[in-house]
């Protein structure tokens, strides 16, 4: 299995673990001290995945960059622009609406 394959079975296991812990604080109630522990746990559990899940896709590499392209501070062929609209203004021999 790949990296990525067993944090998502890590990932559904602690989801089900997160429905149980759940499912007994209904029963046992939210006030002792013990449930608290165990909700709390999860929830490290939970940011600790997180976590993980983070370093595993930097240390996978970094993503490509697309290429650069320069783009020349100089002028344009005046020639690119004939017969052309100005945007808003219509054609250069017509007045604008």
């Amino acid at each position: 299995m790949s990296v990525h394959d067993e944090l998502t079975t890590v990932q559904r296991c602690l989801d089900d673990l997160v429905r149980s812990v759940g499912r007994l604080e209904k029963r046992l109630g939210s006030g002792s001290l013990e449930i608290r522990r165990v909700r709390s746990d999860t929830n490290h559990l939970r940011e600790s995945l997180a976590l993980l899940r983070e370093t595993a896709v930097a240390a996978a590499g970094p993503a490509k960059r697309p290429d650069l392209v320069t783009i020349s501070d100089a002028p344009y062929d005046p020639s690119l622009w004939v017969d052309t609209d100005d945007e808003g203004l219509g054609a250069r021999d017509r007045h604008a609406p």
